[in-house]
């Protein structure tokens, strides 16, 4: 019997989508096996807890891929939000940077956060201290760890965390600060008028929303419930009742006082050129003010954003996705990774010639 024209056509059809279907797979396989070449880290993660104040805190060491240390380590205190140990992996090229220059890095996820208890909304920056120098002595116990050379890393809301902590803890041998701000409401002021620039806010517009930051100011002064504060300003946006207590607990932070307390401890200052959260010349101008020449580094990032990500990468949705997936150690400022590895060898050679 003889075949139809269609049929032979429908075949046809069905062989090319075939083979259409397998150069998918094989390209989706090829490209499956770069993303998880590209997000695999020279690292062995170990995850671990931290009991405080009857709060469990889970949290992850990651070591250098070989060798049984003891190997110096790099604390990490979160910015503002609820972060996971690994800040959704964000953190993992850091670590490994860390790691090619000898040292551990230690991460706990927020209370509250990625199997850690407690809710960090509660937390006072005096608290969140607390809790890093609880993670600082749990490593100096640990083994395979080098206890006399234990520093800290934070970076944003982290500036109001790290000085403290090197300053009750004067065996805090470095501190790698990242976009640090100094004055809760200056930078809270600074970040406003520099978001409504970004949106290209008329006169107008920007008058009304200083007026209402004065409104939430005069509210926090008198200690205003959540309540008061919704009633007052109609639209509480996305103020919720916990992220309203964490403000008024903490909307007088100031880092001057305990950074004249940390003199002497070695910081690398991290800055952005692009960084619409925090005041960066405010930042430096205290920094340099309150610290020692010689114990200040300043490191500054012109193409970067306010979380060190390359600027052009960070303002392209697509850009930034594809090369979280594909590409993720390029998400950073160029040199920013190597910049601080520099930094841990040079603390490792001042602890070596002492």
């Amino acid at each position: 019997m003889p075949v139809r024209r269609g049929a032979v056509r429908a075949r046809r059809g069905r062989r090319w989508l075939l083979w259409v279907l397998v150069g998918a797979v094989l390209v989706a396989g090829g490209l499956g096996g770069v993303v998880v070449w590209q997000n695999t880290y020279a690292l062995r993660e170990e995850r671990v807890v931290l009991r405080h104040e009857g709060h469990r805190l889970e949290g992850v060491l990651a070591r250098p891929p070989s060798g049984e240390g003891p190997f110096g380590l790099v604390v990490f205190v979160h910015g503002d939000g609820p972060v996971d140990a690994t800040h959704d992996t964000f953190y993992r090229p850091v670590w490994e940077a860390f790691a090619r220059a000898g040292y551990a890095s230690l991460s706990f996820s927020k209370p509250g956060v990625g199997g850690s208890e407690g809710d960090w909304l509660d937390q006072s920056m005096d608290e969140r201290a607390e809790e890093t120098l609880a993670a600082v002595a749990w490593a100096r116990e640990r083994p395979g760890i080098d206890g006399r050379r234990i520093g800290l890393w934070g970076a944003s809301q982290a500036g109001w965390v790290l000085p403290k902590v090197a300053a009750r803890d004067r065996r805090i041998r470095f501190v790698i600060a990242v976009s640090p701000a100094v004055n809760w409401l200056r930078q809270g002021r600074y970040n406003l008028l520099a978001e409504l620039r970004r949106e290209g806010a008329g006169r107008r517009r920007v008058e009304t929303e200083l007026r209402r930051r004065e409104t939430t100011l005069r509210l926090l002064r008198r200690g205003a419930s959540y309540a008061e504060y919704r009633a007052t300003m109609g639209d509480a946006g996305d103020i919720t009742p916990g992220r309203w207590r964490f403000i008024a607990e903490n909307h007088t932070s100031d880092a001057v006082a305990d950074l004249r307390a940390m003199r002497g401890t070695p910081v690398l200052l991290v800055l952005a050129g692009h960084d619409v959260n925090v005041d960066v010349a405010e930042t430096r101008a205290v920094y340099r003010r309150e610290l020692p020449a010689s114990a200040l580094s300043v490191a500054h990032f012109p193409d970067a954003t306010h979380a060190l990500v390359d600027h052009d990468i960070e303002r392209s949705s697509w850009r930034l996705t594809a090369t979280a997936v594909f590409a993720p150690r390029k998400l950073y400022a160029a040199g920013f990774l190597d910049r601080q590895a520099r930094f841990l060898r040079e603390a490792g050679a001042r602890e070596g010639g002492e």
